[in-house]
């Protein structure tokens, strides 16, 4: 009767054994890291960088589009044609409005002033300007 310390102890796996352990150790390890570990290659995080970059620039510049379309005169009646077109005709709207041109910046940003029809829509009503030289009229 053999002892099973003895049986194990005595085992010597083939070379052939160990580099296909090797190799399927790896595998396992790379599926694992890519699926659940949170892996990336270079080229889909330079992806991810581009698009958080882009949606960054969009945020920045149509939050300063809603400050120039509060504080421009006659932001009441704007609000309401913006509000009277489609959701395809708000982009063009802003844009042409000029609300989110920025001094040093010649190319308009990419989803600016979409983001900025957005953000104007969801106003309840425009905020009270702290600026006493902007009126509504």
């Amino acid at each position: 009767m053999l002892n099973g310390d003895s049986a194990w102890s005595e085992y010597r796996p083939s070379k052939t054994l160990w580099a296909w352990s090797i190799i399927g150790t790896c595998a396992l390890t790379m599926v694992a890291g890519f699926t659940w570990g949170g892996w990336m290659t270079s080229g889909r995080a330079d992806v991810m960088r581009d698009i958080a970059v882009r949606d960054a620039k969009a945020e920045l510049v149509a939050g300063i589009c809603v400050h120039n379309f509060v504080t421009a005169r006659g932001a009441e009646e704007n609000l309401r044609a913006l509000q009277a077109k489609s959701s395809w005709e708000r982009e063009n709207f802003i844009r042409d409005g000029g609300w989110t041109k920025i001094a040093g910046i010649n190319d308009s940003v990419t989803n600016a002033a979409d983001t900025c029809a957005d953000q104007l829509m969801k106003l309840k009503e425009l905020p009270k300007s702290a600026d006493p030289a902007v009126t509504d009229s």
